[in-house]
């Protein structure tokens, strides 16, 4: 079975479109452009490091990445679809839950709300790398830090405070190395929950379908029930932890075989390397990956169902 999987924020790099445009792909992304008021095609092939750093600069960019991915892919079904935190509404518009001018509009207004969440209070978030898994999530909950991310295989993000982010940085777990993010706040925590009412507000408005593949949820890792089920849980997810580690419990419980990790690509094959062994993955780093992909669909592709 072949699941397809969508990175978050932080897999953007400067220049990134660049390779993937020709005058179809450039026609699309002219689209999505003026649909919410922002030039992808200029983040994803001029804009500075810093410029695409920024939150509602990188959630569109990455999600508009990862459209155009799957596009070039030019399959119409896959078994299983999952995302990691912004990835979440890429796997949404690739599962027909939103087309992807409403995929856009969703994160479009999901990066301008949490960055302007992010600017009420100084937070941050810090990657805590080994160690062992009871004490790293004791030793962030001892400093009033929140697990926002539980990526398994050894990889929690911490966030909270920049005080207490610090404190956690200088006191790292017993056999674990603690990376401070540069990232703009305190995601997946309860210093976004503004930031959860305005885009509450604004789906509202969008329109909504079933999925065509199975959804896999940040929450919990389940298989999604249906689409307003996929989008309440997207909004939500935003003042709340990413579960990474159980959307791999359920992809290797479901028996998938092979993942593929649509551009930019690296980052969720790298956490699966260790904490998936015997799945075989495949990375789109690179518009000549894809060259690698109908040989790979055709050696895992299949309908079974990861909930059975």
């Amino acid at each position: 079975m072949l699941a397809l999987l969508f990175p978050g924020q932080g897999s953007q790099t400067p220049g990134m479109l660049a390779p993937w445009l020709n005058d179809e792909t450039k026609k699309t992304l002219a689209t999505w452009s003026l649909h919410i008021d922002l030039d992808l095609e200029r983040l994803g092939t001029t804009a500075s490091a810093d410029e695409i750093k920024d939150t509602a600069n990188a959630q569109p960019l990455i999600v508009a990445a990862g459209l155009l991915g799957a596009q070039a892919l030019g399959l119409s079904k896959f078994s299983v679809v999952a995302g990691h935190s912004v990835g979440e509404i890429t796997a949404a518009g690739v599962s027909g839950v939103l087309s992807p001018a409403h995929a856009l509009e969703l994160v479009r207004q999901r990066g301008i709300a949490m960055a302007k969440a992010a600017s009420q209070v100084e937070t941050g978030m810090a990657a805590v790398l080994g160690g062992d898994r009871n004490e790293v999530l004791s030793a962030i909950k001892s400093f009033d830090l929140v697990p926002a991310n539980d990526n398994g295989a050894g990889q929690i993000v911490a966030a909270g405070s920049l005080e207490q982010i610090d404190k956690l940085v200088e006191n790292a777990p017993a056999g674990s190395r603690v990376r401070p993010l540069a990232v703009a706040g305190a995601f997946h925590t309860h210093f976004m929950q503004s930031a959860v009412s305005h885009v509450a507000g604004f789906v509202e408005k969008v329109t909504i379908n079933e999925p065509t593949s199975q959804l896999l949820s940040n929450k919990d890792g389940a298989v999604v029930a249906g689409g307003k089920d996929a989008i309440d849980r997207i909004v939500n997810q935003i003042a709340n932890p990413v579960r990474w580690d159980l959307c791999m419990q359920t992809m290797v419980a479901g028996k998938v075989t092979g993942l593929i990790e649509l551009f930019p690509g690296g980052t969720l094959t790298g956490i699966a390397k260790r904490a998936m062994p015997g799945v075989e993955l495949l990375a789109i780093k690179s518009v000549d990956d894809l060259a690698l992909v109908p040989d790979f669909v055709a050696k895992h592709q299949g309908v079974e169902s990861v909930s059975s």
